[in-house]
């Protein structure tokens, strides 16, 4: 989240312990070293003479670098210029310039540039042009020497451009809209929150301010001066629907011994706040706000939550109360964690106070930023925002499900509810999830906006059947996978499955039950694209028994020889197939023949059939450690070869030619 800063220079002359300047460069070095970057990047700017082209893009003026190019003493001042300008427009989240700026930086040969490629393909990712990016990060790669974090940042950048690309591809499904209201006005709007009908959010908007001069320094005593900036974090609320226009927006009077406020949240009852305060100079602290039981709408000083929650020298914030009022969950830096920041909760006493926090574990927390939680205690869903993992890029949202004792593996929530760039703060205003409010800065130059976000969904379902009886199975785990997530729910008494899901993407479905072989379909993306229900065909599940044959019908061969008909080839894919989903079965597979012809030529021809159909498989992919062939001749008729009377029996030795096979080990 960045803030822009209305900038008034003041000059001035020589201090007694520092100097102000007047150098545009040094200038926006000052604003650089201070976080001022959008303030930094104007000042760069000015230092090269830069011009806006038709299109609002920055240019350099005519034949400005091959005069910098002949003239070497100025070469390393405009090098360093470029690489700050780049640096500043991306600190502040101007992806669509900074790329242009790294683009050249990249061209620099000097060592100190070499970071530059890993930036490059940032902002290029943050762009959506996934394939230059992973090309850039490949090409960080090979010319940075260090085994240090840049490079397992640049792995995880390449691994979340592939990540991205197949999420843009098949898309999950969720409805955002940016809200088109007073809520998202000029700087940053995020962390918005429903409580007792009204919302309120964090915004940064401008706000009066009486002039007063503030005067920045940086490390060698460069000194500038600038008016106080009028874009101040502070809580705000709207009352009215949200996705209209028709709504009211006020600002909360706090007082709070910083200036700077953001990401309330309540206790249940609505009585007490919990905020986090910071200037620009101190670090964050969480604290409390109780509301005044003569006035409504107005709220006690704020109160510090003490070394609970806020350590000394770190930061602490972003607090969100469960739903049902136990724990406040926070993100903080302070030690004990896995990385930068990390999440925590505590529990909440009767008077609002707050107990010792704990760290939520190795499991949910990366090395790098974990922030924004939001919990839902009736369905155990933990939300949170990281940028540690693989992902679209920024702060992407993360799932997990537990109880503050254990959680599952938190899985990315996918595109388009997570986007290239920061997306966070999830507040639900359904009770299961289904429809809420995110903060991202996808359709930004720079901050933080509020969207609507509703799931949608695709139903899968159907049927399971027994294939001899074609009776409907109860008690069969039918699950539903796609490249990240599955889901399971076991048939009723009357064979029915159902999954309600929110992607649609590739799908297998996989029934399961004992003494029947497992089976598995696969519904592709253009079966599912825009059907708002998708009814399978009806599964149908083959039982079976350890060492009971099972015949393949119709698997014939070329007359008096082993080769396989082009049918039966398709006739013994049914095998495959079954191979394939029962992956731990082992088989035997024999051919049988009738009883005309020697017990000799007979056993011979129904070894070398029963090897046709096993090197068939073989040839398709089924290992043959799974298999074994055998031919039985004549030895195992199924029905007489002759009536009692002694003549022929032709549909008897039809049955009696036959190939079969068997689980021999499950």
């Amino acid at each position: 989240m960045k803030i822009k800063i209305l900038l008034v220079l003041c000059l001035f002359t020589a201090a007694a312990h520092a100097q102000f300047v007047t150098n545009n460069k040094r200038v926006g070095d000052v604003y650089f070293h201070n976080g001022a970057y959008y303030a930094a990047a104007e000042y760069y700017k000015k230092a090269l003479n830069l011009t806006a082209d038709s299109s609002g893009s920055l240019v350099l003026p005519y034949g400005f670098e091959n005069r910098v190019k002949e003239d070497s003493p100025k070469r390393d001042d405009y090098e360093n210029t470029v690489f700050q300008l780049a640096e500043a427009l991306r600190l502040y989240k101007n992806f669509a310039e900074a790329e242009k700026w790294y683009a050249t930086v990249i061209g620099f040969n000097k060592p100190k540039f070499v970071l530059s490629y890993f930036w490059y393909g940032e902002t290029l990712r943050a762009n959506q042009k996934m394939p230059e990016a992973i090309k850039a990060f490949n090409e960080f790669l090979s010319r940075y020497d260090v085994n240090d974090n840049y490079k397992v940042k640049a792995k995880q950048e390449i691994a979340s451009c592939r990540f991205a690309m197949y999420e843009i591809k098949f898309p999950r499904l969720f409805k955002i809209n940016r809200l088109q209201n007073s809520i998202n006005d000029k700087g940053s709007n995020y962390a918005a929150q429903l409580q007792t009908g009204l919302l309120y959010f964090t915004s940064s908007r401008p706000t009066n301010t009486s002039g007063k001069k503030e005067i920045l320094q940086d490390k060698a005593n460069a000194k500038v001066a600038r008016e106080e900036s009028p874009f101040v974090n502070a809580i705000y609320e709207a009352s009215g629907n949200p996705l209209t226009d028709r709504i009211t927006v006020k600002k909360l009077a706090i007082k709070a011994k910083e200036r700077e406020l953001g990401a309330a949240s309540f206790l249940p009852n609505g009585k007490v706040m919990y905020v986090t305060n910071w200037n620009n100079e101190g670090k964050k602290r969480i604290v409390r706000l109780n509301a005044a039981a003569d006035k409504a709408g107005t709220w006690s000083e704020a109160i510090d939550l003490g070394g609970n929650v806020n350590v000394n020298g770190f930061n602490s914030m972003q607090p969100f109360v469960t739903r049902d009022g136990k724990y406040l969950m926070f993100s903080s830096d302070r030690p004990g964690g896995s990385g930068k920041y990390d999440l925590w909760y505590a529990a909440i006493e009767s008077d609002g106070s707050v107990g010792l926090a704990t760290n939520m574990g190795e499991l949910v927390n990366t090395d790098e930023d974990d922030q924004a939680p939001y919990y839902n205690s009736s369905t155990k869903k933990l939300l949170f925002s990281s940028n540690g993992r693989i992902g679209m890029g920024g702060f992407d949202f993360y799932e997990s499900e537990g109880d503050f004792v254990t959680w599952t593996e938190p899985h990315n929530l996918g595109y388009p509810f997570n986007s290239s760039k920061d997306d966070m703060y999830f507040t639900t205003t359904e009770t299961d999830d289904s429809a809420g409010y995110i903060s991202s800065d996808r359709e930004s130059q720079c901050c933080l906006e509020v969207f609507h976000v509703r799931k949608q969904s695709l139903v899968i379902q159907g049927l399971v059947l027994d294939c001899n009886t074609q009776k409907p199975l109860t008690g069969v785990l039918v699950t539903l996978a796609d490249s990240l997530q599955e889901f399971k729910v076991t048939t009723d008494e009357t064979g029915k499955y159902s999954f309600k899901v929110n992607s649609n993407r590739h799908f297998k479905l996989t029934a399961d039950k004992d003494k029947y072989f497992s089976k598995a379909i696969a519904y592709n993306y253009n079966q599912m694209v825009q059907k708002d229900t998708l009814t399978s065909p009806d599964l149908c599940l083959i039982p079976y028994e350890i060492d009971k044959p099972i015949v393949l019908k119709d698997v014939l061969y070329e007359f008096n020889k082993a080769d396989l008909t082009e049918d039966s080839k398709e006739k013994l894919d049914h095998l495959y197939d079954i191979m394939v989903d029962n992956p731990s079965i082992e088989i035997e597979l024999s051919a049988h023949t009738d009883s005309k012809g020697t017990d000799e030529y007979n056993l011979d021809l129904s070894n070398r059939r029963a090897k046709s159909c096993v090197d068939y498989l073989i040839e398709k992919g089924i290992s043959s450690a799974r298999m074994t062939s055998k031919g039985y001749g004549k030895t195992r008729p199924v029905a007489p070869n002759n009536f009692p009377n002694g003549k022929d029996n032709p549909e008897g030795r039809a049955l009696n030619r036959r190939t079969e096979f068997k689980v021999t080990k499950k």
